[in-house]
């Protein structure tokens, strides 16, 4: 399992699952600094899908998002969860379905299952740490 370190230098493509298009929420604030060191943000959420969040369109799942990127040769590295805690094994099903490389759950976000299912699939895994937080710290 690579370090936190390693699998922000690797990556690119971040799916933000649960991202909400209102500014003043953790989802956004998290994908607006990611923007702007970089990563290219996917936000997905079905509440929003078919609009623009953060100038990036919408996607109702993960595979939609997965197979909108393939077609332009992306694919999403990291997915980083701002759910329930118990909503996450579905989400992991997901993210290994679409070869992700990175199940990332957000501060307060644990599901042991859903970890473990990743990890066996061979995804790193990160749980209730937060993505902003953890890069911020390797920057200083």
């Amino acid at each position: 399992m690579r370090s936190v370190k390693e699998i922000l230098q690797d990556s690119k493509t971040i799916a933000v699952v649960g991202m909400s298009s209102k500014a003043d929420r953790d989802s956004h604030i998290v994908a607006r600094y990611l923007q702007a060191h970089g990563f290219r943000v996917v936000p997905v959420n079905p509440t929003y899908a078919g609009t623009e969040i953060l100038g990036e369109k919408v996607y109702a799942s993960l595979q939609e998002a997965a197979d909108a990127l393939a077609a332009a040769g992306q694919q999403i590295d990291v997915v980083d969860c701002f759910r329930k805690s118990d909503d996450i094994p579905p989400i992991a099903r997901e993210a290994i379905a679409i070869r992700a490389r990175c199940l990332w759950m957000q501060l307060g976000v644990e599901n042991r299952a859903a970890a473990d299912m990743a990890a066996a699939a061979g995804l790193d895994v990160v749980m209730d740490r937060c993505i902003k937080i953890e890069h911020a710290a390797l920057q200083a």
